[in-house]
């Protein structure tokens, strides 16, 4: 096997054991995507050399931690010392971070080396990564189809063999969504579980960072480096934080999974539908206990995440004004100017129309008409799922109601393009957590099963999901480039 083939569990067994060099781990990473990078284009910057040298200083040194000299990406909205973080935005083409995000000091303590930084919507608004302001990044299944988004970029570097796992950020389903349609795990920890601290803010009581990777067990090993309580995050937990990769050790047996009526609806591809309840049925046959159970409020689910994603948006973009970092419009006529013309010149349409929605429902005469009304149904959307997990121990749904569509198909649609998070958007809004695993293919592109669990319940998710995986061959598929 080729060592860019490799999971982060081999990676690291296989360092530990001497059968390889962190150096020559990076440098099949780094000649394997000289070799496909061109084609997918899921990075906007490699750092080809910086991480070589880094893997010389980790071959050099004893080993400090569980991804000791492991190659890793980086979302572009996550700040890191010294390097780019342009959340795919002309406003902050030329900014560099001067800080670590938690979650990726906890990354370097445990040892990892950051290869770069992967492709996303801008500000990760979107479903397709088509709209970052430098390029869209391609499926590796199919080059001419969307590789999911936000997190597009990180999910088709894991998908094709660019990197061992990268990380992600899953504001709507921005992790679980490109994980389902690009062929990977993408888990989305129970909000508050990871720090949000140095994440670029998009919407803040919904982000959530969380792992990309090529199986369960690698997911359940980051996830073990990147939770915990965080003095710099006050939304962060304070529970403790288990060995994930125990969960993984028992079966299904004896396991409550719920099935949701409102998530089999119409519209979405019967192939995909047919494929998800396959895995459902091997699942049972294993001893999981199907159960029909109702999530009523499904349904106002999208318009509810788009009053208030937008509203927290609108509110957090504000300190891009062109005045303290990043671009600033040239030949102002005043201070109102400069904000105008910095921000109309340096954002790019979905999110200006965003920002725009997002102010529109925070202003005087419709808050409580708009915002108001959709705190209200999250209420109702998180009691739903509170009341299914009485009857459940977990949630088996589709994560996305289709394989991935062609470039350009959804572009001239937002409410479309809006409509592909439809079975990731309740999980955010509930502040639960998710994954999404291969369960097979329709029209020979990804689909992706996801599992849903309470809040603190991913030990529950990770171990269906590592139950279904080990019964099936799905995750071993590689996209032929």
């Amino acid at each position: 096997m080729s060592l860019h083939a490799l999971t982060v569990a081999e990676a690291a067994d296989g360092l530990r054991q001497k059968k390889f060099s962190s150096l020559e781990l990076v440098q099949s990473l780094v000649d394997r995507m000289q070799k496909v990078d061109p084609r997918v284009k899921a990075f906007l910057s490699i750092d080809a050399e910086g991480a070589l040298a880094e893997a010389k200083k980790k071959d050099a040194s004893p080993p400090q931690g569980p991804l000791h000299g492991v190659p890793i990406a980086l979302k572009d909205n996550l700040n890191a010392t010294g390097q780019p973080c342009t959340c795919a935005s002309q406003i902050l083409k030329n900014f560099v971070s001067v800080y670590d995000a938690t979650a990726v000091r906890k990354l370097r303590e445990a040892g990892a080396v950051f290869l770069g930084r992967t492709n996303m919507d801008e500000f990760a608004m979107g479903s397709s990564t088509e709209n970052s302001s430098f390029h869209p990044t391609h499926n590796p299944w199919d080059l001419e189809r969307i590789p999911g988004g936000s997190s597009g970029g990180s999910a088709a570097a894991v998908a094709a063999d660019e990197c061992f796992a990268a990380l992600g950020s899953d504001t709507g389903g921005s992790i679980r969504q490109p994980a389902s349609v690009s062929g990977c795990v993408g888990l989305k920890p129970t909000y508050g579980r990871v720090s949000r601290f140095g994440l670029v803010a998009f919407a803040s009581s919904l982000d959530q960072i969380g792992p990309i990777t090529k199986n369960v067990r690698d997911a359940a090993l980051l996830l073990n480096v990147l939770c915990g309580q965080d003095p710099m995050d006050t939304t962060s937990l304070p529970s403790p934080v288990p060995d994930f990769t125990q969960a993984l050790k028992q079966d299904v047996r004896g396991m409550r999974l719920g099935l949701p009526k409102e998530y089999f609806v119409e519209g979405m591809d019967p192939e995909v539908e047919k494929l998800v309840r396959a895995a459902v049925a091997e699942l049972e046959k294993q001893g999981a206990k199907i159960v029909e159970i109702s999530l009523p409020h499904t349904e106002q689910a999208v318009a509810t995440y788009y009053v208030i994603a937008t509203a927290e948006a609108s509110a957090n973009l504000a300190r891009f004004d062109g005045v303290r970092y990043g671009f600033r419009a040239e030949n102002p006529h005043d201070l109102i100017d400069l904000y105008g013309k910095s921000r109309a010149q340096g954002f790019g349409t979905e999110v200006k129309r965003r920002i725009i929605l997002g102010t529109y429902v925070l202003s005087s005469g419709y808050y409580d008409a708009y915002y108001l009304r959709a705190q209200k149904a999250r209420t109702l959307i998180r009691r739903d799922f509170e009341n299914a997990f009485k009857e459940c121990d977990a949630i088996m749904t589709p994560t996305s109601p289709t394989v991935a569509f062609k470039i350009g198909e959804k572009t001239s649609s937002p409410l479309q393009m809006y409509l592909a998070d439809i079975f990731t958007i309740a999980a955010n809004l509930a502040g639960i957590c998710g994954i999404s695993l291969p369960c097979g293919f329709a029209q020979k592109m990804p689909v992706g099963l996801q599992i849903l669990g309470p809040s603190l319940g991913e030990e529950s998710i990770l171990r269906v999901a590592n139950a279904y995986e080990q019964a099936t061959a799905w995750h071993k598929e590689r996209p032929n480039l």
